[in-house]
């Protein structure tokens, strides 16, 4: 409300289909980003998306000093399936584009379990921050997973992109010790015997969101060895966040 001027009360009522902690679906930076979109057309104003991203970057990062990146941020704003570059000559946020029928199939190959695990990402994150110095090879690795996931997507090879993830992950838990943890691990190894390609903790990892790839015909066994945890239902979206009702009477 700061950043944008709003400087008188106002009610504001939030609602989410998940926990509001911990979740590694980049759930805080949804938030931030919605708020904002919300004040901008309560001001009547039309933000970019890149508007809306880097505002909430600059609150989460800047003003709060949160040891984040700046994916979460993105990814809400713009929405879609996306590749998103960092470098020294900004982001860019670029559309992976795939035809209904891939998608769809892309959706159901993917299965996302609460492993009701709860942990605050910047304790995770501080120290894999820590850690950057010891683990170039493991980052580098992970950013030439990122581009040939990427590719596989492109081409409709769920399966290797189902392997890289599993790739990916195994990297991943190297970066720092709080990463996974033993129940996460287990749960992983029995998706993986069940008959799931890969998969990984979402967002920073130590609890939260277990995303999972696994062809339909195994799904069911999945669920069988998953059977403490809750799975969650979801889609692919093609926008990021936007106004649905706007009314000033």
């Amino acid at each position: 409300m700061s950043l944008l001027g709003v400087n008188h009360g106002i009610e504001i009522t939030t609602l989410a289909d998940i926990t509001s902690e911990g979740s590694g679906l980049g759930s805080s930076s949804s938030f931030t980003v919605g708020m904002l979109h919300a004040l901008h057309a309560y001001k009547g104003d039309l933000p970019t998306a890149d508007d809306l991203a880097s505002q909430a970057c600059k609150i989460e990062i800047d003003t709060l000093k949160r040891p984040i990146g700046k994916q979460d941020q993105y990814i809400a704003a713009y929405g879609g399936l996306r590749f998103i570059t960092f470098n020294g000559h900004g982001i860019h946020a670029e559309r992976v584009e795939l035809s209904r029928e891939m998608k769809q199939r892309l959706n159901r190959n993917l299965m996302l379990f609460y492993t009701g695990l709860n942990r605050k990402s910047a304790t995770v994150l501080e120290s894999q921050k820590n850690n950057i110095g010891s683990r170039i090879y493991e980052l580098g690795r992970m950013k030439k997973f990122a581009f040939e996931a990427c590719q596989c997507l492109r081409n409709g090879a769920f399966d290797d992109f189902g392997e890289i993830m599993h790739q990916g992950w195994e990297y991943k838990k190297t970066l720092a010790e709080k990463v996974s943890s033993t129940d996460i691990d287990s749960y992983y190894t029995a998706a993986r015997n069940a008959g799931a390609i890969g998969g990984k903790i979402c967002g920073a990892g130590g609890g939260g969101f277990l995303l999972v790839y696994c062809k339909p015909e195994k799904q069911d066994a999945v669920r069988e060895a998953l059977k403490p945890l809750r799975e969650y239902a979801f889609n692919l979206k093609d926008d990021g966040s936007k106004v649905i009702f706007n009314y000033q009477g």
